[in-house]
């Protein structure tokens, strides 16, 4: 595909991007919304980021930092627009999106309900956050301290890949009686 070639195929990858942002119901990053692209039809990685620039211009998308990463959302703008021109978009295309999204979904959901981030207050002391979000709220939150952007680096990388142990024996501890 030749991004200057069809206007309709141009269209109709805007329209997607707009289809499937319309179906989330949080912001999502730049990696996921590009794999729930890839499940439902073939797009060249640099013809998606022009899409998205071209959406950020018009204002039908916006963008703002979370968690260290740029999401994208859905404006009432883009919103409007997509709702004028969704019979532009094929059947199929749609189908796709709706048989694939759950799954997708699900697995970029796991992704962001474990987060964690370090905030420098001075070279050698930083303050950690670790949490687990469930359906949009926040139902662990663990704030502590760090000698060092190594050491903070360090608890952040850990609770990312190990939350699902940590958590419950953070859990066991405070329920222990001493």
């Amino acid at each position: 595909m030749k991004l200057s070639s069809d206007n309709e195929t141009l269209a109709e990858n805007k329209l997607l991007i707009l289809y499937i942002l319309d179906k989330m119901i949080a912001p999502i990053d730049n990696t996921n919304l590009y794999k729930l692209i890839l499940s439902t039809q073939d797009m060249n990685y640099f013809y998606f980021q022009q899409f998205l620039l071209d959406l950020l211009e018009i204002k039908y998308i916006k963008t703002y930092q979370k968690d260290n990463k740029d999401v994208y959302e859905i404006t009432e703008q883009g919103r409007e627009a997509l709702n004028l021109t969704l019979d532009m978009l094929p059947g199929i295309i749609k189908l796709k999106v709706d048989i694939n999204f759950k799954n997708e979904l699900s697995n970029s959901k796991e992704q962001e309900s474990i987060t964690a981030e370090f905030t420098p207050k001075s070279e050698t002391d930083y303050t950690v956050t670790c949490k687990i979000n469930e359906n949009h709220n926040c139902i662990f939150e663990l704030k502590i301290f760090a000698g060092s952007r190594e050491e903070a680096k360090k608890i952040v990388d850990n609770w990312k890949e190990n939350a699902h142990n940590i958590y419950p024996d953070i859990l066991n501890t405070l329920n222990k009686k001493y």
